[in-house]
């Protein structure tokens, strides 16, 4: 059995049916293909747009005897939007009990104004998961390196900061790019590429560092991260507009519809013309890439960076991700659901501070959400499949 086909949110498709030749070969298009093998049948594709239509009630309306749009699309929407509502709950209950401090706009500056991190973290995640690489645990330390080469090479080396900051990005590009060639190329297994890779670029940003946070960049260059907007940080619409980019290609070009249909089943997509390895391989450089630029903003932001830091990003990172496939799209990996996340943990982690809990109760949160959210990830592809 495949790994894209064990994990939550992602099942094999079932067998072509009508969409074989006399010989049995498969004729499958991309596009078709990306309905079957995400394991969906019969149009969940357009489950999303209609409330579990005919797609999801041919599934599951037919053989229950319920009727499409009735009670099941009910509990559809209730399970899209379940966690906006805990989310809501939440705040009223940190808004009763700490009022004079969190009902204040400085908490909405700080719940929605300092994620910019970990939201690039996860968009880096999530180009990798889609097309079935679940386990990319070099993300942070791609991350940290590219944040810590900016002030390495500006302050300690006197570079210019722009020709740090492309250089910073190239690299963590090529990190992305040679993850993608021992995995898709030689066929290395995943998680220990990534885990080795995040422990030798971690090592190499103690090494360049010295061990010690470096900062001195300039206020100037600190502007493309801090600049105020509507009384945000610039930094915020950043994140947010990569998030919306990612959507929009996810579910409405071509390279999206391929990318789900080879995270959902390489051999189907093979068979469908779907350049598999040279869209794994693309997937891996473009997360390296989002993480160069995450981290050039990080460092922009914080006037330079700590490299002991970086991997206390991978957890947080792991938990939003997942709790994003309870978000908008149940049971699917999506950035919007994604993008929620973050700043549902944000405003949970914040609150708990703010009554006064000790700082392990961050660890003891992203640990629990990240337990929770794989169940729930879990039973909505069960149930999606029964």
């Amino acid at each position: 059995m495949s790994m894209a086909s064990s994990l939550p949110g992602i099942r094999s498709p079932r067998r072509p049916g009508p969409s074989t030749d006399r010989r049995g070969t498969a004729v499958l298009s991309p596009d078709q293909g990306a309905a079957d093998g995400h394991g969906h049948a019969d149009g969940h594709e357009h489950a999303d747009e209609q409330g579990h239509g005919e797609g999801h009630g041919a599934g599951h309306g037919r053989g229950r005897g319920r009727r499409p749009g009735g009670g099941a699309g009910l509990g559809h929407y209730g399970a899209r939007f379940a966690v906006l509502g805990v989310w809501l709950i939440m705040a009223v209950v940190y808004g009763i009990a700490v009022p004079e401090t969190f009902l204040t706009s400085g908490t909405a500056k700080t719940i929605f104004g300092s994620q910019q991190a970990l939201v690039f973290l996860t968009a880096a995640l999530l180009c990798t998961i889609c097309v079935g690489e679940f386990v990319d645990l070099s993300v942070a330390a791609v991350f940290g390196l590219s944040a810590i080469l900016v002030p390495v090479l500006n302050v300690d080396h006197g570079w210019n900061v722009w020709l740090a900051s492309l250089a910073a990005i190239a690299i963590a590009t090529l990190c992305g790019a040679i993850n993608g060639a021992l995995v898709v190329r030689l066929g290395v297994n995943t998680i220990v590429v990534t885990l080795g890779m995040g422990t030798l670029l971690l090592g190499i940003a103690l090494w360049i560092s010295n061990m010690t946070p470096i900062s001195g960049l300039s206020t100037d260059f600190s502007k493309i991260a801090l600049f105020d907007v509507l009384g945000l940080p610039v930094s915020f619409y950043e994140g947010v507009g990569l998030m919306l980019v990612f959507a929009y290609v996810l579910m409405l070009t071509p390279l999206g519809r391929n990318m789900r249909f080879v995270g959902a089943n390489r051999e189907v997509s093979r068979l469908a013309g779907i350049r598999v390895n040279r869209v794994r391989f693309g997937a891996f450089t473009t997360a390296g890439a989002i993480n160069g630029v995450g981290g050039v903003l990080a460092a922009a932001a914080t006037g330079g960076f700590d490299p002991t830091v970086a991997n206390s990003y991978l957890l947080p990172t792991f938990a939003a991700t997942f709790l994003g496939t309870a978000i908008l799209q149940p049971g699917r990996f999506n950035p919007l659901g994604t993008l929620v996340a973050v700043y549902f943990l944000a405003t949970g982690i914040l609150g708990l501070q703010l009554l006064g809990v000790a700082a392990w109760i961050s660890n003891v949160f992203y640990g629990g959400v990240l337990i929770v959210a794989v169940t729930i990830s879990t039973l909505l592809h069960a149930r999606s499949g029964s």
